[in-house]
């Protein structure tokens, strides 16, 4: 049986399954024996041990796990919970009652919420569930313990255990919930972990099951062949001869460069990413500075920091830092905290930083101040831009505030067909491929029930990336993919064929698109780009570029 799911990187793996333990029971509702005020001590000191568990779990993991891991102690110890925990205690309950029903309470707000936010919900319960077995005195449900390796399957997974995963043991993971921005999907990215998230017939797959997940092609495959586990086998040992051969500048087949550079979340992943051949950045999310620093947004010197660090990892080379991307998924409370009814069409990127332009100021601020002392190239970018005057006043303020290289994010469907007048105004256009298809399809991209309206392969979305392409190639300006579309290996060429000049991917998938965009010329690519064109849809798509690429040679050479 084949199910399909968000596959998270390029890699295959085949083992069998390992499921994850059943979560604990929730505490059943009884009156406490032993008094509030000691019910409370409880609580308190279990809520620290569980906070400085987790930090020291994300200082041993370090990169992004750590910054989330942190995030989760933050959770842990969070004055609103921990008034709703001595409200609840307050009215006779015991600890383990009143953090089961607090931070459910707060799961739920969180959840409504939806987006960015609604998938942190699971975080929320992975430190409830460790609270609750300290209070009992159990371990926490976590990863088996198994002597061979497996593939582990799950409802969805905490970051404290994918951040300390034994990668030796755990071959790959498959889960029935989460999307492209759980946290399960950001550190298996991070982690090089063959994933595959989403996958609504997971938890039908029995402990001991030979599965092959293919996080290429978003499968899990249960019960394969013979000839299927060979294929994946064979997969396995193609792709550990490709990471591991010296990494090389991106380039096609007849010698055409396409730089190939790295999106990132933090600036403490940078160096990794340039060891793995990463070109320079070509998308540096700086919301995660935001979100973590609380109640209002980082000064100057703080932010400054961080990009110092960021591009002193790049000397000599390209860095492309987005503006703060928040709303829709990413509310923050100093920015935007307004309930809107649709937020991913609501005030976010561009338009919220506008609003309070402080903000954006201080943030073009800070970029210029660690460009003067810094030898990286440095591009900025802003989010969410829908009209050509909104690039005119974004470039006209990051130039004024001292940025020398400013271009817009092409999200929008509106900016991609106004292209020429926007590569009139801005020195560069990257293409964010995720918005662009949720917005191109109207599909939610992080709603699983139309999940399959968000394929970058539909002929509508890559009639769009053209027109920017051909705009750019017109002024002479660079046009960049930063979006995941760009570590499809395959997809990768056909945007090459439409006009973009660079891409840049997660660093895992690095070797991968290298491998694949040297095996063809810039012809065959622009005849890979019309072939999917021409298709009525994105599986038709890829299917029809897939026929193209295994013909003979000389059919499309």
């Amino acid at each position: 049986m084949r199910m399909t799911g968000t596959g998270i990187g390029q890699a295959v793996a085949v083992g069998p399954v390992a499921r994850m333990p059943e979560p604990l029971a929730t505490p059943a509702d009884v009156r406490s024996t032993i008094g509030v005020d000691a019910e409370k001590a409880r609580a308190v000191e279990s809520l620290g041990r569980v906070a400085r568990a987790l930090e020291d779990r994300g200082a041993k993991a370090g990169g992004t796990a750590r910054d989330v891991l942190e995030a989760q102690a933050m959770m842990a110890e969070d004055p609103t919970l921990s008034d709703s925990i001595d409200e609840l205690l307050g009215q006779g309950k015991t600890a383990e009652r009143a953090v089961s029903e607090a931070f459910a309470a707060f799961r739920d707000q969180l959840a409504a919420m939806g987006g960015y936010l609604g998938e942190r919900a699971a975080d929320l319960d992975d430190v409830a569930q460790r609270v609750i077995a300290d209070l009992l005195g159990v371990p926490a449900p976590g990863v088996p313990e198994l002597d061979e390796p497996f593939v582990l399957v799950a409802r969805d997974l905490a970051p404290a255990d994918t951040a300390l995963l034994d990668l030796d043991k755990v071959l790959a993971l498959v889960t029935s919930d989460g999307g492209p921005t759980s946290h399960t999907a950001i550190l298996a990215r991070e982690k090089s972990i063959v994933a595959v998230v989403g996958v609504l017939d997971a938890l039908s797959l029995a402990d001991g099951e030979t599965v092959v997940v293919d996080a290429a092609a978003g499968s899990v495959v249960s019960e394969p062949s013979d000839d299927e586990i060979a294929a994946a086998r064979a997969r396995i040992a193609d792709r550990a001869a490709l990471v591991d051969a010296p990494a090389t500048p991106g380039a096609l087949a007849d010698g055409t460069a396409i730089p190939l550079l790295a999106n990132l979340g933090s600036s403490k992943a940078a160096q990794a990413a340039a060891d793995q051949g990463a070109e320079g950045v070509g998308l540096f999310r700086t919301e995660f500075l935001f979100l973590d620093a609380g109640g209002s947004a980082p000064t100057i010197d703080e932010q400054r920091a961080h990009y110092v660090e960021l591009l002193e990892a790049f000397p000599g080379k390209k860095v492309v830092v987005r503006l703060l991307d928040a709303g829709a998924d990413k509310p923050l409370e100093f920015l935007n905290d307004a309930h809107e009814e649709n937020p991913a069409l609501g005030l976010r990127g561009l338009r919220a930083l506008r609003v309070s332009e402080d903000i954006l100021r201080e943030q073009l601020t800070a970029l210029a101040e660690a460009d003067k002392v810094t030898s990286a190239d440095l591009w900025v970018m802003a989010p969410m831009v829908s009209t050509v005057e909104e690039t005119t006043y974004f470039v006209s303020l990051a130039k004024e505030l001292g940025l020398k290289t400013v271009g817009v994010m092409v999200e929008v469907p509106s900016i991609a067909l106004l292209a020429d007048r926007v590569m009139a105004e801005a020195d560069f256009a990257s293409i964010g491929t995720n918005d662009l298809t949720q917005y191109t399809l109207a599909a939610d991209r992080l709603l699983g029930s139309v999940a399959s309206f968000q394929d970058p392969w539909h002929p509508a979305v890559l009639r769009l990336v053209g027109e920017v392409g051909a705009a750019g190639a017109r002024a002479g300006k660079p046009v960049g993919i930063c979006g995941e579309a760009a570590a499809d290996p395959l997809l990768a060429v056909v945007l090459v064929g439409l006009g973009a000049t660079t891409l840049s991917m997660s660093p895992s998938a690095l070797a991968d698109v290298r491998a694949s965009l040297s095996r063809y010329t810039l012809d065959e690519a622009r005849r890979f780009a019309e072939t999917a064109l021409a298709a009525s849809g994105a599986a038709e798509a890829r299917a029809a570029v897939t026929a193209a690429v295994e013909s003979p040679k000389e059919t499309h050479s």
